[in-house]
């Protein structure tokens, strides 16, 4: 009997703990860390824009008085920087792959990059509406890049990162982090591109991930923590909590035996 304890207790112990390793982000393989480096920039290759962006659009001039026709809003400068106003004077990319855009009309820009789509709009100005003497200056960016994680994570929720490009590991830190009861060797990560949904599983504990192009989330990402099998199956997560649950249920076994003999 107490060779099957000790047996159970160790089981339990083995199988309840959750090691460092399995704790710590981007755990080195012993691979050369420049190449590392140099292979997570290859793959950070430029964003394409997809239906459901929004763009935000600047338009300059030697006469600004000119190029504000061509403004949603004339507001400039704080304004544009909440979600809330980006969303109300953006440029949204409708299901056609069009945005708006006034006197210009509907501008098609489905499936190009940002730089793509400011000469597209800046060569448009400058054959219908402006000389090169007007010296038009055009800006386009992502009105931020935002992204929804749910699952053990600290803040679960919508977020936006007012960045060109966003890690995994910046959209994890701004959601408050995985706690220890996260999986972190398997995020799923759900991106939406014109034939549909594609997801991908990322293991964070292995610095491997930084050579993979889903290290950069991509606007309206969907990332997914899962939990831990020591969550589901309650044995506890560290040394201590294991150690007090294999008491309780030695505890209970011993007085059921106990019972038994005496009935």
């Amino acid at each position: 009997m107490k060779k099957i304890f000790f047996l159970a207790c160790l089981y339990f112990f083995c199988t309840s703990c959750i090691s460092i390793k399995d704790l710590t982000y981007l755990n080195p393989d012993g691979n050369n860390k420049e190449e590392s480096i140099k292979i997570s920039t290859e793959v950070a290759k430029p964003y394409r824009v997809q239906s459901g962006d929004i763009l935000s659009i600047s338009i300059k001039a030697l006469d600004q008085k000119l190029v504000d026709m061509f403004s949603v809003s004339q507001t400039s400068g704080q304004a544009m920087i909440s979600p809330q106003s980006l969303f109300f004077n953006g440029y949204t990319i409708n299901d056609h792959g069009n945005i708006r855009i006034p006197v210009l009309g509907e501008v098609n820009v489905l499936g190009y990059t940002i730089d793509e789509v400011r000469q597209k709009i800046e060569k448009q100005l400058l054959d219908e509406y402006f000389k090169k003497e007007a010296n038009i200056f055009v800006n386009v960016k992502l009105a931020g890049i935002r992204y929804t994680i749910n699952g053990e994570i600290g803040s679960p929720g919508t977020n936006v990162l007012f960045q060109d490009k966003v890690t995994i590991m910046e959209a994890i830190a701004n959601s408050g982090d995985i706690p220890i009861t996260g999986n972190r060797k398997e995020v799923q990560i759900i991106r939406k591109f014109a034939h549909g949904f594609e997801t991908y599983t990322i293991d964070l504990t292995s610095e491997k991930a930084m050579s993979l192009p889903q290290y950069y989330i991509q606007p309206n990402d969907y990332i997914i923590v899962k939990p831990l099998k020591q969550k589901t199956w309650g044995t506890g997560v560290t040394g201590v909590q294991s150690v007090a649950t294999i008491m309780t249920a030695i505890s209970l076994i011993t007085t059921l035996l106990v019972l038994s003999k005496t009935l």
